[in-house]
């Protein structure tokens, strides 16, 4: 969900050690401006958020849901790049992605993307809820069915996150 702490979430998982390897670190939001973490691969290195929003004529969401679907149709490079770091230093590949999500509920990018990892490498979703935004009982199930949505339509182990606490 957007604003929920995912980016800093990933930058605090890049900091850990995970068995003295480094991990393998993807921006998938090509929205965002900076990223607080070295990104192996960055989507804003291969697709232009606001050119696509142009060129498209679309909104902020329809931009990155947008941008998403273009840098899956190159995704099998990407499991290239990520398998040739597994043999290498690499043993953990984090992936921080954009809050829009329609991006995983019904956008072919969010299937592709998903489906093609899990395919190659054992895969693990974890779904950041912002405790603060999630307070009243509405909010609250409002998140729980976003994360359900996404277990449902990804059927990967699925891990919920609080986040902000």
């Amino acid at each position: 969900m957007a604003g929920s702490g995912k980016t800093t979430f990933v930058q605090k998982l890049t900091q850990l050690s995970f068995d003295k390897y480094k991990p393998y670190v993807i921006n998938l939001d090509p929205a965002c401006k900076e990223t607080p973490y070295h990104a192996n691969i960055d989507i804003r290195d291969t697709v232009n958020y606001k050119e696509v929003m142009k060129q498209y004529c679309l909104g902020p969401n329809g931009g990155i849901v947008t941008s998403l679907n273009l840098f899956s149709t190159k995704f099998d490079k990407v499991l290239n790049l990520i398998e040739k770091a597994g043999k290498q230093e690499h043993k953990y590949t984090i992936i921080d992605t954009p809050g829009q999500i329609e991006v995983f509920t019904w956008s072919a990018s969010g299937t592709i993307i998903t489906e093609a990892l899990a395919t190659m490498f054992p895969t693990v979703i974890i779904y950041v809820m912002d405790v603060v935004r999630s307070t009243s009982p509405t909010t609250f199930m409002s998140n729980m069915l976003y994360a359900c949505s996404i277990l449902y339509k990804a059927k990967l182990p699925f891990i919920i996150a609080l986040n902000k606490v």
